[in-house]
């Protein structure tokens, strides 16, 4: 298996529907109340995408796309388009968006993340596919233009220099999503000449291993 760095077609994933899923244990106990157990950390996306297949080139296109990465074998990277921004999805990206951590001066690397949730309850998600020439670094308010370069296989920014001790390190972006297909075959119904549909076509995420910064 492989991860190719190749995009869905965005027009197509501008019609999918999905999006963030957990997985949460429920028992009911004889009482009527419930003991609940999370048993993912990290939340997983799904999406159909049949959704945004509108005329027969989008179908044609989902099959080449499917075939060339041998249904749920090879990686690819997906636009969320309901998520795909630092901040608000409205703007672009600003440097300060996100608080990536705090320099020791001696780490010189450092993940993209995005933070959901507010204060009392706020979950960190780890950014591995950033779009390529999208990310901007700043140290406290300062932008960074040089002297720093991001992975973007891994969403891991690397300094020249190690940050000083205390300095806020943050970042602004675009990303998407590493999924798969869910499936090795797609259900094509021929429903009247040179057009037709797929009644699902699901793309999961991938769980990839992080690589460690030290």
């Amino acid at each position: 298996m492989a991860f190719h760095e190749v995009r869905f077609p965005d027009n197509i994933a501008r019609g999918a529907r999905g999006g963030p899923r957990r997985r949460t244990q429920i028992v009911t106990l004889a009482s009527g109340f419930e003991e609940r157990n999370g048993s993912w950390a990290r939340s997983r996306r799904e999406y159909d995408v049949s959704y945004g297949i509108r005329r027969a080139d989008d179908l044609q296109a989902v099959v080449a796309f499917f075939e060339a990465r041998n249904g749920r074998l090879h990686g690819f990277r997906f636009r969320d388009w309901s998520d795909y921004r630092s901040g608000q999805p409205s703007r672009a990206p600003y440097p300060t968006d996100q608080r990536l951590g705090v320099g020791d001066g001696v780490e010189t690397r450092f993940r993209l993340r995005k933070r959901y949730g507010d204060a009392a309850a706020a979950y960190e998600r780890i950014i591995t596919r950033p779009v390529d020439g999208s990310v901007r670094v700043a140290l406290g308010e300062a932008e960074q233009t040089a002297d720093w370069s991001v992975d973007p296989a891994t969403g891991i920014v690397t300094f020249d220099t190690a940050p000083g001790v205390g300095v806020e390190v943050r970042a602004g972006f675009e990303f998407d999503v590493p999924v798969r297909f869910d499936a090795d075959a797609l259900a094509v119904t021929l429903d009247i000449e040179r057009l037709g549909s797929i009644d699902s076509i699901t793309l999961v995420e991938l769980r990839e291993a992080l690589p460690e910064l030290s």
